[in-house]
């Protein structure tokens, strides 16, 4: 119609144009439109600047300046809608030094809509302090009475964890509405306060407010976390009769409800009978199905999603991901991680942790180490990593990645803690681990259960029990894992009275056995022999309803084959409700060879070859028995079958036992035992000299060299070292040496446990 000349453009009817245009929006036919502005004369108007200013809010604020910068003439309105547009576009600190400029303005000073859109900025920054600023300004310019200025207030300092102040505000409005409540109510619940939050609402309902749908969608997780899951039934029937459960936010607050409390087939209702699903609907959902071990349907969820035409986001990756993790599904994890990574939300911090720790789980280090090393870290990157690899034989990594959290000034906390003292404890690394128990008294987390578990762990596997007896005496609530991890110690130990007192002792103080708790003294009685008190024990233990497991069956089966009751340990193998595994047997068949029974160790070690037909140890072990009876025709029998399943003998060192330990003793015992005996043999100070007489420079250098190496250490070495620790070149030993080669191999294949 202009073009017709229909229509004669003036300075009312460009800004109607300008303000379509950015509704639709059509930001490039604006422009358009702002080139007729210019030719027409009219961009000094301030009608149609500020329109521009609108138009170009949405689309570039670098366009949105220069026009405002370029306009002869502003208002408020100008004003307010750089600050809006700034505030659209995530830019907050320069939204609020606009207010700043506008406060010094002259001739301009803010009015309620000013407010009203800054406030938000504020709670965006969590800037209280410039709240109560504006909550100044508004009171002085007489804005006090207005309700959508209350409301803002309330809300923008609950939202920046004031609570009081967003009370104190609220209590001051002389009139109130749905929006005041909701305001309040969700400030509060935020900010951890459920019961408050409830209470809120209660005052609500005797204050004759009504209820709406985003009152219900606050008040429905604040029920979950207070475990009101009757109560949460009774909202819903609310909803259901005023019409609210068909909105998606309180559809969705539903199925993450019903989810949390355990009623898969309510969620599942309420998810099918929504007329329209979000995203959120179906992160909800596989969530629904993730924490409640229908991992394999959280999956199947993601792809029936797509189906759908829902796209997924780094909130649907990071509730799947968990399901891959528990199952192991290691195949559909890598197809998430490419989609991931594929539709750009590989590197959200939460989705790349899902990921490190699907991988961890999955047993792929490697692969959780890459996503790692590609993406932001926090604290739940680096403790995942370490506790992944403390179960690992990678454990010196743990403690590697435990020094490099540090360094990069990130805060360790309980569980980065309690996988590097797994790490340790698996290493048998006790320098190390005091250092971090050290670490941990300065930080006052020495007290904390689950460290203080792993604290008992560490000593009482390395033999520190006056240690691991302090730690013990000083936990406050101690749980089943602290008692079980002193039982065991001190079955470790040897010292079987006393482990057997202690187990005794957790009845009287009130704490439960578990499954656990009975293999700690089942253990101990096996290693005194105490087959009445054993078989009491496991009596106890299924009256008590607690199944017994394969390890306490291999508990049985030792405790009854040291014991020589080899008809009886045969009956309870055959009388077994589950399938023997190779504990069992392996118990078996080291019974056998204490009392000399081939037959039944032919029998054991039938089923071990089926069951690890890989391990040496078996079939070396049934062919020594044979030898040791003369039957060297079987024990060659043994031998060829090892040879033509390719089996190769592991480098291993002899057992304990065989170096005339007891079988009580930790391994750090028997180390520095064993190390004090080579010294009793040959003095240190005969070493040396014998050493060194006759020596060359060169040769003494060797010498002391060699003689560094031998040198015993306070740290023990790593236990999943399968080669000599120390790297020596034997021809190179001088044969005077004080210790020969013989004895050098005995001494590093000794070191591997």
């Amino acid at each position: 119609m202009v073009r017709m000349g229909l229509v004669r453009l003036d300075e009312y009817t460009i800004p109607f144009v300008l303000k379509v245009c950015a509704d639709v929006p059509a930001v490039d036919k604006g422009r358009e439109v702002h080139g007729v502005v210019f030719k027409l004369g009219f961009d000094g108007d301030v009608f149609v600047g500020n329109t521009l200013l609108s138009l170009y809010a949405g689309g570039s604020i670098e366009e949105s300046r220069r026009v405002f910068e370029e306009m002869g003439e502003r208002d408020i309105v100008s004003w307010n809608s750089m600050i809006a547009a700034f505030s659209y576009n995530g830019c907050f600190g320069d939204a609020l030094v606009w207010f700043g400029k506008l406060r010094l303005s002259n001739g301009v000073k803010p009015n309620s809509v000013t407010v009203v859109s800054v406030l938000p900025v504020c709670a965006e920054l969590e800037d209280g302090k410039t709240v109560r600023g504006i909550h100044g300004y508004v009171v002085k310019a007489g804005f006090g009475s207005q309700l959508n200025i209350c409301n803002a207030l309330v809300d923008v300092y609950g939202k920046c964890g004031k609570i009081e102040a967003a009370k104190l505000a609220f209590n001051e409005m002389g009139q109130k509405n749905v929006v005041s409540w909701n305001a309040v109510m969700s400030g509060i619940a935020r900010n951890g306060l459920a019961m408050d939050a409830l209470d809120m609402f209660r005052l609500m309902v005797v204050a004759g407010e009504k209820p709406d749908s985003f009152t219900l969608s606050t008040l429905i997780p604040v029920l979950v976390e207070l475990e009101f899951f009757d109560m949460g039934k009774e909202v819903h029937g609310y909803g259901i009769r005023k019409g609210l459960v068909y909105d998606a936010f309180v559809g969705n607050s539903l199925i993450d409800a019903y989810a949390k409390s355990g009623r898969l087939k309510e969620a599942s209702n309420m998810f099918h009978n929504m007329n329209t699903r979000s995203v959120v609907t179906w992160n909800a959902m596989i969530a629904n199905f993730t924490q409640n071990g229908l991992e394999l349907d959280a999956i199947r969820l993601l792809s029936e999603m797509q189906i759908r035409g829902e796209f997924p986001n780094s909130v649907t990756f990071t509730n799947v991901l968990p399901a891959c993790s528990r199952i192991g599904c290691i195949r559909q994890g890598k197809e998430i991680h490419a989609m991931s990574f594929r539709k750009g939300f590989v590197f959200d911090i939460f989705v790349s942790n899902a990921l490190i720790d699907m991988h961890a789980k999955c047993g792929c280090l490697t692969l959780a180490r890459n996503v790692f090393e590609s993406s932001i870290r926090d604290e739940i990157s680096y403790n995942t990593l370490i506790v992944g690899y403390s179960e690992t034989e990678h454990c010196l990594k743990s403690l590697g990645l435990f020094s490099e959290m540090g360094c990069a000034g990130l805060d360790h906390d309980t569980v980065s803690f309690v996988g590097v003292l797994s790490a340790c404890t698996n290493l048998t690394a006790i320098k190390p681990g005091k250092e971090i128990h050290g670490q941990l008294v300065r930080k006052l987390l020495h007290s904390h259960l689950f460290v203080a578990n792993s604290l008992l762990a560490l000593y009482t596997k390395c033999g520190q029990l006056d240690i691991a007896k302090k730690v013990f005496d000083q936990v406050p609530n101690k749980d089943e894992a602290s008692w079980n991890a002193m039982i065991l110690g001190y079955g470790m130990q040897g010292e079987l009275e006393t482990a057997i007192n202690m187990f005794d002792a957790m009845r009287d103080q009130g704490v439960e056995y578990d499954s656990v708790s009975y293999i700690a003294v089942l253990s101990a009685c096996s290693h005194g022999g105490l087959v009445e008190r054993g078989t009491k024990y496991f009596s106890d233990m299924l009256f008590r309803g607690i199944q017994p497991t394969h390890m306490h069956y291999a508990c049985m089966v030792d405790l009854l084959g040291r014991a020589g009751l080899m008809e009886k340990t045969v009956e309870l193998i055959k009388g077994m409700p589950i399938e023997p595994d190779a504990n069992v047997w392996g118990a078996m068949l080291g019974a056998c060879r204490v009392h000399g029974n081939t037959d039944l160790g032919r029998w054991a070690a039938e089923h071990l070859f089926e069951l690890k037909p890989d391990h040496s140890g078996y079939y070396i072990l049934l062919s020594n028995m044979y030898s040791e009876k003369g039957e060297w025709g079987e024990a060659n029998k043994i031998r060829e079958l090892m040879k033509s399943r390719r089996v190769k003998k592991q480098n291993q060192a002899p057992p304990l036992s065989l170096l005339g330990f007891p079988s009580g003793w930790s391994r750090a015992e028997k180390r520095r035992k064993f190390f004090a005996k080579i010294e009793e043999k040959t003095p240190a100070k005969e070493m040396e000299k014998s050493s060194l007489q006759g020596k060359s420079k060169g040769e003494e250098a060797d010498i002391k060299q060699l003689r560094k190496s031998l040198a015993f250490k306070a740290t023990p070495m790593p236990s999943f070292y399968k080669e000599p620790l120390l790297k020596v070149d034997l021809k190179k030993v001088p044969t005077t040496h004080p210790i020969s080669q013989i004895e050098i191999h005995k001494t590093s294949t000794a070191l591997i446990n």
